[in-house]
């Protein structure tokens, strides 16, 4: 186990409540329309731009290519609002200890977020300098669930990656974590996850040893 591409909200700190506060926002300011608790799995670890197409589906609407890339920066900047109180007691129980783990077995952390605001999380949560790299989602041809970002994000730290975990709380996150080749560690349900080749019911449960155990027995099944 050489490195561990980290998914961001959700999993280092539970910022994917804001997004879709600033979806449900966006969309009463525009269409003044009620977005259901159920649609927020559709856009859970999907980039911007798809999370967008969803909602829009969801709801029948249609609208220009101006107005669509209007809305996905509105979308940002309600995001960047909410998250101007954030600090590191925002991050989730067990992360720091997780990661201080990874640091002091030399495993190498990447960050394979959807989000384009992952270097401000980072910072807000002063956690910049525990990252060896930040893949760039605007530079990658898809999003989650393909596995470009994890691919993107395990090159950024100069790995392939099978020589990498992946952990994510997304179902479109664990998808693109297993078809990058990585092992897939969730972190959530086991309905909801069931594709995770290892799952924690919390982040207060992940530890390295047993993420250690579950990637030996990986890298001998390959």
């Amino acid at each position: 186990m050489k490195g561990v591409l980290f998914d961001l909200d959700g999993v280092i700190a539970d910022t994917s409540v804001y997004h879709f506060q600033a979806w449900r926002k966006l969309i009463k300011n525009h269409f003044n329309l009620e977005l259901p608790d159920e649609l927020e799995k559709q856009t859970k670890g999907v980039n911007r731009s798809d999370s967008l197409k969803a909602i829009l589906n969801f709801l029948a609407i249609s609208v220009s290519k101006e107005q669509f890339n209007e809305m996905t920066n509105e979308k940002n900047n309600i995001f960047r609002n909410l998250l101007a109180n954030l600090t590191p007691a925002n991050i989730l129980p067990g992360i720091n200890e997780l990661i201080s783990s990874f640091m002091k077995n030399n495993v190498r952390l990447s960050l394979a977020s959807a989000s384009l605001n992952g270097p401000f999380i980072l910072e807000k949560l002063q956690l910049t300098d525990a990252f060896d790299a930040i893949a760039d989602p605007s530079k990658v041809a898809a999003g989650k669930p393909a596995p470009d970002i994890f691919i993107a994000a395990a090159a950024a730290i100069s790995l392939k990656p099978q020589d990498c975990v992946g952990i994510e709380d997304s179902i479109a996150g664990i998808t693109a974590i297993n078809k990058s080749g990585a092992l897939s560690v969730g972190v959530g349900s086991k309905k909801d996850l069931k594709d995770a080749k290892v799952l924690f019911p919390k982040t207060a449960a992940l530890n390295y040893k047993q993420i250690e155990t579950a990637w030996k027995k990986f890298s001998l099944e390959k």
